[in-house]
């Protein structure tokens, strides 16, 4: 075992000793028992944004097939979703916002074992059109107010948010002209952040709320300084990794990681993209502005992309603060058409699909295996953390590995 594969196990996994009882609580002695794993701990992620029409029954036929194919395919791998809530399509117009469509998303996912994530609350791109015929302080009202709402009603189906979205660049994005970065001009990076926050803790205080950027230079660091210094309660700090123009490499992410742990919080890689096809021009600096018609996978990217992501995940997931790793989509012509997907557009599966399968649902996985109790109904295994099943004749009971190291659990049947 190299030495990072064992530094994922120290962290990730538990040796297990688990007691088996009847149902009078006495031992299930020498008896043989099926252990299981149901879910991970760890939350593999990606975007559900394309179930949106399979899971609120607007396909049917051959176009109903594909997208219960290609939720399939998600649900195999990742038990971790992020859904939309740019406010621009969310509510195109006031007071008509897309909540049933989206929360029925969200306990679709919910139903299927994964956990649910918000995109974004505050969000000076893809925000309202309509916050451009109000004042400052109307922008202000409304924000904080849509924050309430949309917190309030999907409250128990998604309890965690990225409650404001790249506030470095916020107050001197110059693209074109906003009601946010209007707002963000006003108020501050600390004074938006702040706002945003509070208006989401009040709303929802066992939320998970997040600080989301794509910024990894110092602005952030001393943004999220900042922010603690002053009080805002951040619970997770997300950091987007989108590698159009190149793999950041083994050396970057270490340096990355050790430059955002240091505030000792959780850390959540929140939108990784790895290309398999040709790279975005180093000359480009804002990536949107590589606008193309077709931008084709090829063999060559695949293998690459391939080896990338084992790297990036295997070096994500040894380090004891990172979370969280949600892909930003699972196929292909996603964001500005990249071939970015671990799927083809025909939903077959690239070798960096079938890679991060080895590893999610194999390496770091334990298959159904079968075990006999000894005298006191004990057995032991090894196991990465997350929920596990225990079967017994007709008999079935669940429990949950949350801590790494040695770990003694019971469970009754």
């Amino acid at each position: 075992m190299s030495q990072i594969d064992q530094q994922i196990k120290t962290i990730r996994a538990a040796d297990v000793t688990l007691t088996v009882l009847n149902s009078d609580q006495t031992p299930l002695a020498n008896q043989e028992v099926e252990i299981a794993q149901r879910n991970h701990q760890f939350l593999f992620g990606c975007t559900g944004f394309d179930i949106i029409p399979l899971a609120n029954d607007e396909v049917t036929g051959d176009e109903k097939t594909y997208y219960e194919d290609f939720n399939q395919k998600l649900l195999d791998l990742y038990n971790f979703i992020t859904l939309p809530f740019y406010w621009g399509r969310f509510e195109p117009e006031r007071g008509q916002p897309d909540t049933r469509r989206i929360r029925n998303t969200a306990q679709w996912f919910k139903d299927r074992g994964c956990q649910v994530k918000g995109h974004p609350l505050c969000w000076h791109t893809v925000t309202a059109d309509w916050l451009m015929d109000l004042s400052n302080a109307e922008i202000i009202d409304a924000q904080i107010a849509r924050i309430r709402r949309d917190v309030a009603d999907f409250a128990g189906v998604i309890d965690m948010w990225d409650v404001i979205n790249e506030v470095v660049i916020m107050p001197i994005f110059d693209k074109y002209d906003n009601g946010i970065t209007r707002i963000a001009q006003e108020l501050g990076r600390f004074g938006i952040t702040r706002m945003v926050f509070d208006a989401a803790r009040e709303t929802n205080p066992q939320a998970n709320l997040l600080l989301n950027d794509f910024d990894m230079s110092t602005a952030y660091e001393i943004l999220i300084e900042g922010c603690l210094e002053a009080g805002i309660q951040i619970d997770t700090i997300g950091l987007q990794s989108h590698m159009h123009q190149g793999y950041w490499g083994l050396e970057k992410t270490l340096r990355v990681l050790e430059r955002f742990a240091k505030f000792g919080l959780p850390l959540h890689f929140t939108e990784v993209t790895l290309i398999s096809g040709e790279l975005i021009p180093p000359e480009i600096v804002d990536l949107n502005d590589h606008q193309v018609d077709e931008w084709p996978t090829t063999l060559t990217g695949e293998a690459r992309q391939a080896e990338q992501v084992v790297e990036f995940y295997k070096t994500l997931m040894a380090h004891p603060q990172v979370e969280a790793i949600t892909n930003w989509g699972l196929r292909d012509g996603g964001w500005l058409n990249a071939p970015s997907g671990y799927l083809r557009h025909d939903l077959s599966p690239k070798p960096a699909y079938e890679e991060l399968m080895k590893l999610v649902k194999g390496e770091w996985w334990l298959a159904p295996t079968k075990m006999k109790t000894d005298d006191t109904g004990k057995i032991t295994f090894n196991g990465f953390l997350g929920d596990y099943t225990v079967a017994w004749a007709n008999q079935q009971a669940a429990f949950t590995v949350d801590t790494n190291g040695t770990v003694a659990t019971e469970v009754r049947l």
